[in-house]
Protein backbone atom coordinates (compact mmCIF):
# COMPACT_ATOMS: atom_id res chain seq x y z
CA UNK A 1 0.00 0.00 0.00
CA UNK A 2 1.46 3.37 -1.04
CA UNK A 3 1.86 5.96 1.67
CA UNK A 4 -0.89 8.56 2.09
CA UNK A 5 0.08 12.08 3.15
CA UNK A 6 -2.71 13.99 4.91
CA UNK A 7 -1.34 17.50 5.36
CA UNK A 8 -4.48 19.54 4.61
CA UNK A 9 -7.60 20.16 6.68
CA UNK A 10 -11.11 20.58 5.29
CA UNK A 11 -12.12 24.14 6.25
CA UNK A 12 -14.80 26.36 4.72
CA UNK A 13 -15.42 24.04 1.80
CA UNK A 14 -11.80 23.56 0.67
CA UNK A 15 -8.62 21.72 1.63
CA UNK A 16 -6.32 24.11 3.47
CA UNK A 17 -2.72 23.42 4.56
CA UNK A 18 -2.04 22.79 8.23
CA UNK A 19 -0.57 25.75 10.10
CA UNK A 20 1.70 23.54 12.23
CA UNK A 21 4.71 21.37 11.40
CA UNK A 22 3.66 18.57 13.75
CA UNK A 23 3.06 15.23 12.04
CA UNK A 24 2.30 11.68 13.10
CA UNK A 25 2.93 8.46 11.20
CA UNK A 26 -0.05 6.32 10.26
CA UNK A 27 0.89 2.78 11.28
CA UNK A 28 -0.66 -0.46 10.07
CA UNK A 29 -1.17 -2.27 13.40
CA UNK A 30 -1.02 -5.69 11.75
CA UNK A 31 2.65 -5.38 10.82
CA UNK A 32 3.96 -2.13 12.31
CA UNK A 33 4.62 -0.62 8.88
CA UNK A 34 4.20 3.09 8.21
CA UNK A 35 1.48 3.57 5.61
CA UNK A 36 1.11 7.34 5.74
CA UNK A 37 1.50 10.56 7.65
CA UNK A 38 -1.04 12.97 9.11
CA UNK A 39 -0.49 16.59 10.11
CA UNK A 40 -1.70 17.54 13.58
CA UNK A 41 -3.35 20.92 13.86
CA UNK A 42 -3.33 23.51 16.60
CA UNK A 43 -5.16 26.56 17.96
CA UNK A 44 -4.94 28.55 14.70
CA UNK A 45 -6.43 25.70 12.68
CA UNK A 46 -9.25 25.34 15.20
CA UNK A 47 -9.92 29.09 15.14
CA UNK A 48 -10.18 29.08 11.33
CA UNK A 49 -12.54 26.11 11.33
CA UNK A 50 -14.77 27.53 14.07
CA UNK A 51 -14.91 30.90 12.32
CA UNK A 52 -16.03 29.18 9.10
CA UNK A 53 -18.69 27.22 10.97
CA UNK A 54 -19.92 30.34 12.78
CA UNK A 55 -20.34 32.25 9.53
CA UNK A 56 -22.05 29.33 7.79
CA UNK A 57 -24.48 28.83 10.66
CA UNK A 58 -26.19 32.16 10.00
CA UNK A 59 -27.58 30.87 6.72
CA UNK A 60 -27.57 27.11 7.21
CA UNK A 61 -29.81 27.29 10.27
CA UNK A 62 -32.52 28.74 8.01
CA UNK A 63 -32.44 25.93 5.45
CA UNK A 64 -35.54 23.81 5.10
CA UNK A 65 -35.88 20.24 6.30
CA UNK A 66 -36.20 19.14 2.67
CA UNK A 67 -32.93 20.84 1.77
CA UNK A 68 -31.11 19.07 4.58
CA UNK A 69 -32.70 15.75 3.69
CA UNK A 70 -31.47 16.18 0.12
CA UNK A 71 -27.93 16.62 1.43
CA UNK A 72 -28.19 13.52 3.61
CA UNK A 73 -29.50 11.44 0.73
CA UNK A 74 -26.70 12.69 -1.50
CA UNK A 75 -24.16 11.77 1.18
CA UNK A 76 -25.69 8.30 1.41
CA UNK A 77 -25.46 7.73 -2.35
CA UNK A 78 -21.83 8.83 -2.51
CA UNK A 79 -20.92 6.83 0.58
CA UNK A 80 -22.37 3.70 -1.02
CA UNK A 81 -20.36 4.36 -4.19
CA UNK A 82 -17.13 4.58 -2.16
CA UNK A 83 -17.96 1.74 0.21
CA UNK A 84 -14.98 -0.46 -0.65
CA UNK A 85 -12.62 2.46 -0.01
CA UNK A 86 -13.96 2.75 3.54
CA UNK A 87 -13.64 -0.99 4.14
CA UNK A 88 -9.97 -1.00 3.17
CA UNK A 89 -9.14 2.22 5.02
CA UNK A 90 -10.58 0.95 8.30
CA UNK A 91 -8.77 -2.37 8.04
CA UNK A 92 -5.44 -0.72 7.24
CA UNK A 93 -5.61 2.00 9.88
CA UNK A 94 -7.01 0.14 12.90
CA UNK A 95 -6.68 -3.54 12.08
CA UNK A 96 -10.31 -4.61 11.96
CA UNK A 97 -10.61 -7.95 10.14
CA UNK A 98 -11.67 -7.29 6.56
CA UNK A 99 -14.94 -9.19 7.03
CA UNK A 100 -15.78 -7.07 10.09
CA UNK A 101 -14.91 -3.89 8.22
CA UNK A 102 -17.17 -4.89 5.36
CA UNK A 103 -20.10 -6.23 7.38
CA UNK A 104 -20.11 -3.86 10.36
CA UNK A 105 -17.44 -1.15 10.60
CA UNK A 106 -18.08 0.50 7.23
CA UNK A 107 -21.74 -0.51 7.14
CA UNK A 108 -22.44 1.61 10.22
CA UNK A 109 -22.07 4.68 8.00
CA UNK A 110 -25.00 3.54 5.88
CA UNK A 111 -27.07 2.56 8.92
CA UNK A 112 -26.66 5.93 10.63
CA UNK A 113 -27.37 7.97 7.52
CA UNK A 114 -30.51 5.92 6.90
CA UNK A 115 -31.59 6.14 10.55
CA UNK A 116 -31.08 9.92 10.59
CA UNK A 117 -33.05 10.37 7.37
CA UNK A 118 -35.88 8.29 8.84
CA UNK A 119 -35.80 10.27 12.09
CA UNK A 120 -35.95 13.63 10.28
CA UNK A 121 -38.80 12.52 8.04
CA UNK A 122 -40.84 11.70 11.16
CA UNK A 123 -39.79 14.61 13.35
CA UNK A 124 -41.96 17.65 14.13
CA UNK A 125 -39.60 20.61 14.33
CA UNK A 126 -42.58 22.80 15.32
CA UNK A 127 -45.23 21.48 17.69
CA UNK A 128 -48.53 23.21 18.44
CA UNK A 129 -49.80 23.13 22.03
CA UNK A 130 -52.82 24.73 23.70
CA UNK A 131 -51.09 27.87 24.93
CA UNK A 132 -47.78 27.85 23.11
CA UNK A 133 -45.79 26.55 20.18
CA UNK A 134 -42.68 24.46 20.69
CA UNK A 135 -39.84 24.98 18.25
CA UNK A 136 -36.85 22.65 17.91
CA UNK A 137 -33.97 24.76 16.62
CA UNK A 138 -30.32 23.98 15.83
CA UNK A 139 -28.03 24.54 18.79
CA UNK A 140 -25.32 26.21 16.72
CA UNK A 141 -21.66 25.41 16.10
CA UNK A 142 -20.80 21.89 17.28
CA UNK A 143 -17.43 20.41 18.14
CA UNK A 144 -17.38 16.69 17.34
CA UNK A 145 -14.60 14.57 18.82
CA UNK A 146 -14.49 10.92 17.74
CA UNK A 147 -12.39 7.82 18.58
CA UNK A 148 -10.45 5.22 16.59
CA UNK A 149 -12.22 1.98 17.57
CA UNK A 150 -15.36 2.42 15.44
CA UNK A 151 -14.18 5.40 13.42
CA UNK A 152 -16.91 5.79 10.79
CA UNK A 153 -19.66 4.72 13.17
CA UNK A 154 -18.86 7.56 15.52
CA UNK A 155 -18.25 10.17 12.84
CA UNK A 156 -21.51 9.53 11.00
CA UNK A 157 -23.70 9.18 14.10
CA UNK A 158 -22.61 12.72 15.07
CA UNK A 159 -22.25 14.48 11.70
CA UNK A 160 -25.54 13.21 10.22
CA UNK A 161 -27.88 14.40 13.02
CA UNK A 162 -25.94 17.65 13.50
CA UNK A 163 -26.40 18.45 9.82
CA UNK A 164 -30.01 17.28 9.91
CA UNK A 165 -30.72 19.63 12.80
CA UNK A 166 -29.32 22.62 10.90
CA UNK A 167 -26.09 22.90 12.86
CA UNK A 168 -22.61 23.57 11.57
CA UNK A 169 -19.61 21.69 12.91
CA UNK A 170 -15.93 21.11 13.37
CA UNK A 171 -14.89 17.46 13.47
CA UNK A 172 -11.75 16.27 15.24
CA UNK A 173 -11.44 12.61 14.30
CA UNK A 174 -8.93 10.38 16.01
CA UNK A 175 -5.42 10.91 14.68
CA UNK A 176 -5.20 7.09 14.68
CA UNK A 177 -8.08 6.80 12.21
CA UNK A 178 -7.34 9.59 9.77
CA UNK A 179 -7.73 7.60 6.55
CA UNK A 180 -11.44 6.87 6.96
CA UNK A 181 -12.09 10.40 8.23
CA UNK A 182 -10.43 11.84 5.12
CA UNK A 183 -12.70 9.70 2.95
CA UNK A 184 -15.78 10.91 4.78
CA UNK A 185 -14.78 14.55 4.31
CA UNK A 186 -14.48 13.78 0.59
CA UNK A 187 -18.03 12.40 0.68
CA UNK A 188 -19.25 15.61 2.35
CA UNK A 189 -17.51 17.70 -0.29
CA UNK A 190 -18.87 15.68 -3.20
CA UNK A 191 -22.40 15.81 -1.76
CA UNK A 192 -22.45 19.60 -2.07
CA UNK A 193 -22.71 20.44 1.63
CA UNK A 194 -22.37 24.25 1.76
CA UNK A 195 -18.97 25.70 2.63
CA UNK A 196 -18.37 26.05 6.36
CA UNK A 197 -21.14 23.68 7.43
CA UNK A 198 -18.69 20.79 7.88
CA UNK A 199 -15.07 21.39 8.83
CA UNK A 200 -12.41 18.87 9.85
CA UNK A 201 -9.11 19.35 11.64
CA UNK A 202 -6.79 16.45 12.44
CA UNK A 203 -5.01 16.57 15.77
CA UNK A 204 -4.62 15.09 19.21
CA UNK A 205 -6.56 15.87 22.36
CA UNK A 206 -4.17 18.51 23.61
CA UNK A 207 -3.59 20.42 20.36
CA UNK A 208 -7.10 20.30 18.88
CA UNK A 209 -9.52 18.63 21.30
CA UNK A 210 -8.92 21.05 24.16
CA UNK A 211 -9.05 24.26 22.06
CA UNK A 212 -12.22 23.02 20.39
CA UNK A 213 -13.88 22.12 23.70
CA UNK A 214 -13.06 25.47 25.30
CA UNK A 215 -13.69 27.68 22.27
CA UNK A 216 -16.16 30.47 23.12
CA UNK A 217 -17.81 30.27 19.69
CA UNK A 218 -18.57 26.55 19.96
CA UNK A 219 -22.07 26.00 21.33
CA UNK A 220 -21.97 22.25 21.92
CA UNK A 221 -19.41 19.44 22.15
CA UNK A 222 -20.22 15.82 21.36
CA UNK A 223 -17.43 13.54 22.58
CA UNK A 224 -16.86 9.79 22.37
CA UNK A 225 -13.87 8.26 24.12
CA UNK A 226 -12.53 7.26 27.50
CA UNK A 227 -14.13 8.47 30.72
CA UNK A 228 -10.90 10.28 31.73
CA UNK A 229 -10.80 12.18 28.42
CA UNK A 230 -14.53 12.93 28.69
CA UNK A 231 -13.98 14.54 32.08
CA UNK A 232 -11.25 16.73 30.57
CA UNK A 233 -13.57 17.79 27.75
CA UNK A 234 -16.35 18.68 30.20
CA UNK A 235 -13.95 20.70 32.34
CA UNK A 236 -12.69 22.62 29.30
CA UNK A 237 -16.26 23.32 28.21
CA UNK A 238 -17.55 24.39 31.63
CA UNK A 239 -16.43 28.06 31.64
CA UNK A 240 -18.52 28.79 28.55
CA UNK A 241 -21.49 26.70 29.81
CA UNK A 242 -21.82 24.87 26.52
CA UNK A 243 -23.74 21.64 26.19
CA UNK A 244 -21.57 18.53 26.41
CA UNK A 245 -22.83 15.14 25.24
CA UNK A 246 -20.59 12.25 26.24
CA UNK A 247 -20.42 8.60 25.22
CA UNK A 248 -17.70 7.15 27.42
CA UNK A 249 -16.33 3.90 28.79
CA UNK A 250 -17.93 0.67 29.84
CA UNK A 251 -17.40 -2.60 31.67
CA UNK A 252 -20.56 -4.31 30.56
CA UNK A 253 -21.93 -7.34 32.44
CA UNK A 254 -23.37 -10.47 30.88
CA UNK A 255 -25.70 -12.19 33.37
CA UNK A 256 -26.41 -15.83 32.57
CA UNK A 257 -29.21 -17.70 34.37
CA UNK A 258 -28.97 -21.41 35.02
CA UNK A 259 -31.85 -22.36 32.71
CA UNK A 260 -30.18 -21.56 29.37
CA UNK A 261 -28.60 -23.84 26.80
CA UNK A 262 -24.96 -23.31 27.75
CA UNK A 263 -23.55 -24.85 24.55
CA UNK A 264 -25.46 -22.26 22.53
CA UNK A 265 -25.24 -19.23 24.81
CA UNK A 266 -21.65 -19.26 26.09
CA UNK A 267 -19.93 -18.97 22.68
CA UNK A 268 -22.24 -16.04 21.97
CA UNK A 269 -21.23 -14.45 25.28
CA UNK A 270 -17.56 -14.82 24.38
CA UNK A 271 -18.17 -13.08 21.06
CA UNK A 272 -19.71 -10.13 22.91
CA UNK A 273 -16.26 -9.56 24.36
CA UNK A 274 -13.97 -10.60 21.52
CA UNK A 275 -15.62 -8.95 18.49
CA UNK A 276 -13.59 -6.01 17.16
CA UNK A 277 -10.66 -7.43 19.19
CA UNK A 278 -12.45 -6.32 22.36
CA UNK A 279 -12.22 -2.66 21.37
CA UNK A 280 -15.85 -1.64 21.83
CA UNK A 281 -17.16 0.52 24.64
CA UNK A 282 -20.23 -1.72 24.92
CA UNK A 283 -18.29 -5.01 24.86
CA UNK A 284 -19.56 -7.62 27.29
CA UNK A 285 -16.41 -8.10 29.36
CA UNK A 286 -17.79 -9.49 32.68
CA UNK A 287 -19.48 -12.88 32.34
CA UNK A 288 -21.52 -13.44 35.52
CA UNK A 289 -22.51 -17.08 35.86
CA UNK A 290 -24.10 -19.53 38.33
CA UNK A 291 -21.39 -20.86 40.66
CA UNK A 292 -22.51 -24.47 40.24
CA UNK A 293 -22.07 -24.16 36.46
CA UNK A 294 -18.85 -22.15 36.58
CA UNK A 295 -16.40 -24.88 35.61
CA UNK A 296 -18.49 -26.11 32.68
CA UNK A 297 -18.96 -22.54 31.46
CA UNK A 298 -15.20 -21.93 31.66
CA UNK A 299 -14.59 -25.01 29.50
CA UNK A 300 -17.05 -23.79 26.88
CA UNK A 301 -15.74 -20.22 26.98
CA UNK A 302 -12.11 -21.30 26.61
CA UNK A 303 -12.98 -23.57 23.72
CA UNK A 304 -14.81 -20.71 21.99
CA UNK A 305 -11.98 -18.22 22.60
CA UNK A 306 -9.29 -20.58 21.38
CA UNK A 307 -11.23 -21.34 18.21
CA UNK A 308 -10.85 -17.78 16.92
CA UNK A 309 -8.57 -17.30 13.94
CA UNK A 310 -6.07 -14.61 14.95
CA UNK A 311 -3.87 -12.95 12.35
CA UNK A 312 -3.64 -10.80 9.25
CA UNK A 313 -6.82 -8.69 9.09
CA UNK A 314 -6.71 -8.77 5.29
CA UNK A 315 -7.31 -12.53 5.43
CA UNK A 316 -11.00 -13.30 4.94
CA UNK A 317 -10.83 -16.04 7.59
CA UNK A 318 -9.37 -13.82 10.33
CA UNK A 319 -11.70 -13.17 13.26
CA UNK A 320 -9.34 -11.36 15.65
CA UNK A 321 -7.00 -8.72 14.28
CA UNK A 322 -4.41 -6.63 16.09
CA UNK A 323 -5.13 -3.95 18.62
CA UNK A 324 -5.53 -0.65 16.80
CA UNK A 325 -2.33 1.12 17.81
CA UNK A 326 0.81 0.73 19.88
CA UNK A 327 -0.58 2.83 22.74
CA UNK A 328 -3.54 0.51 23.15
CA UNK A 329 -1.30 -2.55 22.80
CA UNK A 330 0.91 -1.29 25.62
CA UNK A 331 -2.11 -0.57 27.83
CA UNK A 332 -3.61 -4.04 27.38
CA UNK A 333 -0.34 -5.90 27.85
CA UNK A 334 0.42 -3.81 30.93
CA UNK A 335 -2.92 -4.78 32.50
CA UNK A 336 -2.26 -8.44 31.72
CA UNK A 337 1.15 -8.24 33.35
CA UNK A 338 -0.38 -6.56 36.40
CA UNK A 339 -2.94 -9.36 36.67
CA UNK A 340 -0.10 -11.88 36.53
CA UNK A 341 1.67 -10.06 39.38
CA UNK A 342 -1.54 -10.35 41.40
CA UNK A 343 -1.44 -14.11 40.93
CA UNK A 344 -4.14 -14.35 38.27
CA UNK A 345 -3.52 -16.93 35.58
CA UNK A 346 -5.62 -16.97 32.40
CA UNK A 347 -7.64 -20.06 31.63
CA UNK A 348 -6.69 -19.70 27.97
CA UNK A 349 -3.36 -20.56 26.41
CA UNK A 350 -1.31 -17.81 24.80
CA UNK A 351 -0.54 -17.30 21.12
CA UNK A 352 2.78 -18.77 20.03
CA UNK A 353 5.45 -16.91 18.11
CA UNK A 354 3.85 -17.24 14.68
CA UNK A 355 5.90 -15.24 12.22
CA UNK A 356 3.00 -13.20 10.85
CA UNK A 357 2.22 -11.90 14.34
CA UNK A 358 5.74 -10.89 15.36
CA UNK A 359 5.57 -7.24 14.26
CA UNK A 360 1.89 -6.53 14.85
CA UNK A 361 0.02 -5.41 17.96
CA UNK A 362 -1.61 -8.77 18.66
CA UNK A 363 -3.06 -10.01 21.94
CA UNK A 364 -4.57 -13.47 22.24
CA UNK A 365 -8.22 -13.89 23.25
CA UNK A 366 -7.78 -14.20 27.00
CA UNK A 367 -10.13 -15.44 29.72
CA UNK A 368 -9.77 -15.16 33.49
CA UNK A 369 -12.08 -17.33 35.58
CA UNK A 370 -13.25 -17.53 39.18
CA UNK A 371 -12.82 -13.80 39.74
CA UNK A 372 -14.27 -11.47 42.32
CA UNK A 373 -15.62 -8.10 41.30
CA UNK A 374 -12.93 -6.15 43.19
CA UNK A 375 -10.06 -7.61 41.17
CA UNK A 376 -8.29 -5.54 38.53
CA UNK A 377 -9.38 -7.44 35.40
CA UNK A 378 -12.97 -7.49 36.63
CA UNK A 379 -13.10 -3.72 37.14
CA UNK A 380 -10.79 -2.01 34.64
CA UNK A 381 -11.95 -1.27 31.11
CA UNK A 382 -9.23 -3.25 29.33
CA UNK A 383 -10.43 -2.46 25.79
CA UNK A 384 -8.94 -5.63 24.44
CA UNK A 385 -9.93 -9.30 23.97
CA UNK A 386 -9.98 -10.06 27.70
CA UNK A 387 -13.00 -11.65 29.40
CA UNK A 388 -13.56 -11.95 33.17
CA UNK A 389 -15.78 -14.78 34.46
CA UNK A 390 -17.38 -14.20 37.87
CA UNK A 391 -19.51 -16.79 39.75
CA UNK A 392 -22.65 -15.95 41.73
CA UNK A 393 -24.77 -17.90 44.22
CA UNK A 394 -28.15 -16.15 43.82
CA UNK A 395 -29.84 -13.98 41.24
CA UNK A 396 -29.79 -11.06 43.67
CA UNK A 397 -26.02 -11.46 43.96
CA UNK A 398 -25.71 -11.56 40.17
CA UNK A 399 -27.61 -8.27 39.91
CA UNK A 400 -25.42 -6.75 42.61
CA UNK A 401 -22.22 -7.81 40.82
CA UNK A 402 -23.53 -6.53 37.49
CA UNK A 403 -24.29 -3.07 38.89
CA UNK A 404 -21.16 -2.84 41.03
CA UNK A 405 -19.23 -0.72 38.54
CA UNK A 406 -18.76 2.99 37.89
CA UNK A 407 -19.97 2.34 34.34
CA UNK A 408 -23.44 1.75 32.97
CA UNK A 409 -23.38 1.62 29.19
CA UNK A 410 -24.66 -1.84 28.24
CA UNK A 411 -25.80 -5.03 29.92
CA UNK A 412 -26.61 -8.45 28.49
CA UNK A 413 -28.96 -10.98 30.08
CA UNK A 414 -29.67 -14.59 29.17
CA UNK A 415 -32.57 -16.47 30.73
CA UNK A 416 -34.99 -18.96 29.22
CA UNK A 417 -37.64 -17.90 31.74
CA UNK A 418 -39.16 -14.77 30.18
CA UNK A 419 -40.23 -13.34 33.54
CA UNK A 420 -36.71 -13.72 34.89
CA UNK A 421 -35.24 -12.17 31.76
CA UNK A 422 -37.58 -9.18 32.14
CA UNK A 423 -36.66 -8.85 35.81
CA UNK A 424 -32.96 -8.88 35.04
CA UNK A 425 -33.38 -6.31 32.26
CA UNK A 426 -35.27 -4.02 34.62
CA UNK A 427 -32.65 -4.35 37.35
CA UNK A 428 -29.65 -3.48 35.18
CA UNK A 429 -28.33 0.04 35.77
CA UNK A 430 -27.41 0.58 32.14
CA UNK A 431 -28.58 2.64 29.21
CA UNK A 432 -28.98 -0.40 26.98
CA UNK A 433 -29.94 -3.97 27.82
CA UNK A 434 -29.82 -6.86 25.35
CA UNK A 435 -32.06 -9.80 26.21
CA UNK A 436 -31.17 -13.28 24.94
CA UNK A 437 -28.92 -12.09 22.16
CA UNK A 438 -31.03 -9.25 20.75
CA UNK A 439 -28.80 -7.00 18.61
CA UNK A 440 -28.42 -3.23 18.55
CA UNK A 441 -30.87 -1.19 16.49
CA UNK A 442 -29.67 1.99 14.72
CA UNK A 443 -33.00 3.62 15.64
CA UNK A 444 -32.65 2.94 19.38
CA UNK A 445 -30.87 5.44 21.65
CA UNK A 446 -27.22 4.57 22.33
CA UNK A 447 -25.75 5.80 25.62
CA UNK A 448 -25.27 4.97 29.25
CA UNK A 449 -25.73 5.65 32.93
CA UNK A 450 -23.16 6.84 35.47
CA UNK A 451 -19.60 7.32 34.17
CA UNK A 452 -20.51 5.87 30.79
CA UNK A 453 -21.80 9.27 29.76
CA UNK A 454 -24.72 11.66 29.76
CA UNK A 455 -26.05 11.79 26.21
CA UNK A 456 -27.84 9.57 23.72
CA UNK A 457 -26.95 9.01 20.09
CA UNK A 458 -28.51 7.29 17.07
CA UNK A 459 -31.88 7.86 15.42
CA UNK A 460 -34.41 10.27 16.90
CA UNK A 461 -32.59 10.64 20.21
CA UNK A 462 -29.37 11.51 18.41
CA UNK A 463 -31.19 14.33 16.63
CA UNK A 464 -32.37 15.75 19.97
CA UNK A 465 -28.75 16.21 21.11
CA UNK A 466 -28.23 18.93 18.50
CA UNK A 467 -31.48 20.84 19.05
CA UNK A 468 -32.51 23.60 21.42
CA UNK A 469 -36.12 23.75 22.58
CA UNK A 470 -37.87 27.11 22.33
CA UNK A 471 -41.33 27.75 23.75
CA UNK A 472 -43.17 30.55 21.93
CA UNK A 473 -46.10 32.07 23.84
CA UNK A 474 -48.05 34.40 21.57
CA UNK A 475 -50.99 36.56 22.59
CA UNK A 476 -53.90 36.04 20.18
CA UNK A 477 -56.57 38.58 19.35
CA UNK A 478 -59.20 36.57 21.20
CA UNK A 479 -57.17 36.55 24.40
CA UNK A 480 -57.05 40.37 24.58
CA UNK A 481 -60.78 40.94 24.16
Amino acid sequence: MSQTILDHFYINGSWQPAETDTVQDIINPANGETIGRVSLGGQNDVDKAVAAASTAFQSFRKTSVDERLALLNSMLDIYRARYDDFVLAITHEMGAPISLSRDAQAYCGIEHLEATIKAVENFDFVESHENYALRHEPIGVCGLITPWNWPINQIVCKVAPALAAGCTMVLKPSEYAALSAQLFAEVIDAAGVPAGVFNMVFGDGVSVGAPLSSHPDVDMVSFTGSTAAGIAVAQAAAPTVKRVAQELGGKSPIVVADDVNLEQVIPECVSLCMDNTGQSCNAGTRLIVPAHLHDRIVELAVAAAESYAVGDPMNEDTQIGPLANVRQFEKVTSLLKQAEKEGLNPATRQIGSEKELENGFFVAPTIFAGLKNDQLIAREEVFGPVLAILPYQTIDEAISIANDTPYGLSAYVYAADEALAAQLAGDMRAGMVHVNGAPLSPDAPFGGYKQSGNGREWGRYGLHEFLEVKAVMATTKDSTE
